[in-house]
């Protein structure tokens, strides 16, 4: 069942409450975001000497977050002007492109730090833990390759409507240009079509997999007699990034899910749309918030991280520095 042109207007109308909320929200995910990443970056590019494949992997997670950092200063002035988007259709469509990206390669690029420790632990002598720089770099760059490829139709999406419907990703109603990526198209373009189903598959086959790697790991844990105290790291390193990967992403895909399927309901939920819409704006600042804590994976998984945040902490003397040999080791 499709919406008729009138209800589509309404439901695309701009939402009061999200605009209320989200740009405070946002302004602290940003404050807070963009100092831990910096330093994340420094202490990366700091120690070039000690560099593995589980830094390539979180160096490249830093780099996605600034995709998003870079990003959100302009949807936080879109929610201030009531939703009115100032800036073009054409970087409403990078703007997107860049925070769909950043969503699917931070949740590549915990994965492949998820599998890593998996390795590590569970397949301590498989070949996948002795790979080069190089293989790992090639491993990043084929991750960045696909997150791209699937995300360009938000940049070449091209869609002809007439007033108070979709052009492009920004929608004219009541003088206002609202600047979305989910919207309620009357018949969708192939392209967003594509977008709706990367959403969503990129979030329950990492979580097979995150899900998976947490469980082989904790029977390991259980099981196992060799070191104990680094097999625990692994585990809180795996659980971390389970929990911060659901915090982030689960609000907006079950909102999104169920968007999707009330929009197909008809014209009668009309007005469950409308509070869906409303709770899918909101879940965005959780999707928001991975550049935020993606710093606690960072210090979860990696000693040379760990040790720079006990050094800034010392220096300022509330705790006495202890760097062991086993940290070293946990980055092998």
């Amino acid at each position: 069942i499709k919406l008729n042109t009138r209800v589509t207007a309404n439901i695309n109308a701009v939402t009061p409450l999200v605009n209320a909320i989200m740009p405070p929200v946002l302004i602290i995910e940003l404050l807070l975001g963009l100092p831990g990443n910096l330093m994340a970056l420094w202490v990366f590019c700091h120690h070039l000497q000690s560099w593995t494949p589980n830094i390539v992997y979180l160096l490249n997670l830093v780099l996605a977050d600034f995709l998003l950092l870079v990003s959100l200063p302009f949807r936080i002035d879109h929610m201030l002007r009531g939703e009115n988007w100032i800036f073009g259709d054409a970087w409403c469509r990078i703007n997107h492109f860049m925070l769909s990206v950043n969503r699917s390669a931070s949740i590549g690029f915990m994965t492949a730090v998820a599998v890593d420790r998996y390795f590590k632990v569970v397949h301590p002598h498989h070949k996948v833990n002795f790979i080069s720089l190089r293989q790992a770099g090639a491993i990043a760059c084929i991750i960045w390759i696909v997150v791209i490829s699937l995300r360009l139709p938000l940049l070449t999406n091209v869609l002809l409507s007439e007033k108070n419907s979709v052009c492009n990703n920004t929608i004219h109603c009541n003088n206002v240009s609202i600047c979305r990526s989910f919207n309620s198209y009357k018949d969708p373009p192939k392209g967003i079509k594509l977008h709706y189903i990367v959403y969503m598959a990129e979030y329950f086959l990492p979580l097979m997999v995150l899900i998976f790697c947490s469980i082989r790991v904790t029977c390991i844990l259980h099981h196992c007699q060799m070191d104990k105290k680094k097999l625990k790291r692994a585990v809180r390193s795996v659980l971390v990034i389970v929990v911060i990967f659901n915090i982030c992403f689960l609000p907006g895909i079950a909102t999104g899910i169920s968007g999707l399927y009330l929009q197909k309901l008809g014209n009668k939920y009309c007005d469950a749309y409308r509070l869906n819409n409303q709770l899918f704006g909101l879940s965005m600042g959780f999707t928001y918030l991975n550049s935020t804590l993606d710093p606690f994976i960072y210090c979860f998984s990696n000693s040379l991280f760990r040790n720079e945040i006990k050094k800034s902490i010392n220096w300022f003397g509330l705790v006495e520095l202890r760097l062991s040999c086993s940290d070293n080791a946990e980055n092998r």
